[in-house]
């Protein structure tokens, strides 16, 4: 199918915020969604933004992705990032238990420092390729997603990707649907429409589809930063 071109002006820029544990695959994910490789080791991040034009339901946006330090030695500059983002991929690992554990308090901070009740963000189960390793049941990701009334995905960076580009569009997708409705709306949820792409096919144990996600509004919620 082609695509359209990039309008040269008048773009939405929506900031997209990648928090979880250090060592939950963050950097791979976002690695992947800008250049389309897997990176399987990576200096830990303390702080990397990236800039991108991309065509999400028929309409460009640019999309600045601050991928972030998971860990605890950067926890003070967290707050300060969170105050900027319009939408967060809260990320775990399927095989660490702790990075779940680990949700809530993500969770928490965000809506704390947003001073709000509810905002957009996505819960990422990273590394289902792993399955041999696998400590989070699908079942148990959709709970803590259905707790913060939040969509949830199931991800992979590891070539075949699976799902990268779908987080952050229906990330993009519940930021236009907060925006239309405004931030105090209750999320509507459906199944949505399974991409094409990133299918794990030929890896043992692989993971089938998300099934909850935000319904998908037309929308603005620009944020403006120079790059």
């Amino acid at each position: 199918m082609a695509t359209s071109a990039v309008p040269s002006d008048n773009l939405p820029t929506y900031k997209l915020v990648v928090v979880g544990d250090g060592g939950v695959g963050k950097s791979a994910l976002t690695i992947q969604f800008f250049q389309k490789i897997f990176v399987p080791d990576y200096d830990p991040t303390i702080e990397d933004s990236y800039l991108k034009h991309t065509e999400i339901d028929n309409q460009w946006a640019i999309l600045d992705v601050l991928d972030t330090a998971g860990q605890e030695e950067f926890s003070a500059m967290r707050e300060q990032y969170m105050r900027t983002g319009d939408g967060f991929l809260i990320v775990f690992s399927v095989t660490d238990k702790a990075s779940f554990e680990h949700v809530d308090r993500f969770h928490q901070l965000i809506l704390r420092v947003k001073d709000r009740e509810s905002f957009p963000m996505i819960l990422v189960a990273n590394k289902v390729d792993l399955m041999h390793l696998r400590k989070i049941t699908r079942e148990q990701g959709k709970e803590m997603a259905t707790k913060h009334n939040i969509p949830y995905i199931e991800t992979s960076a590891k070539d075949p990707p699976l799902n990268v580009d779908k987080a952050f569009h229906d990330l993009v997708r519940v930021i236009r649907l907060k925006s239309q409705r405004g931030l105090s709306a209750t999320d509507s949820r459906k199944e949505p429409e399974e991409e094409e792409e990133n299918q794990m096919a030929g890896r043992p144990g692989h993971w089938y589809p998300q099934t909850s996600v935000c319904d998908i509004v037309m929308g603005l919620g620009p944020w403006a930063q120079s790059p």
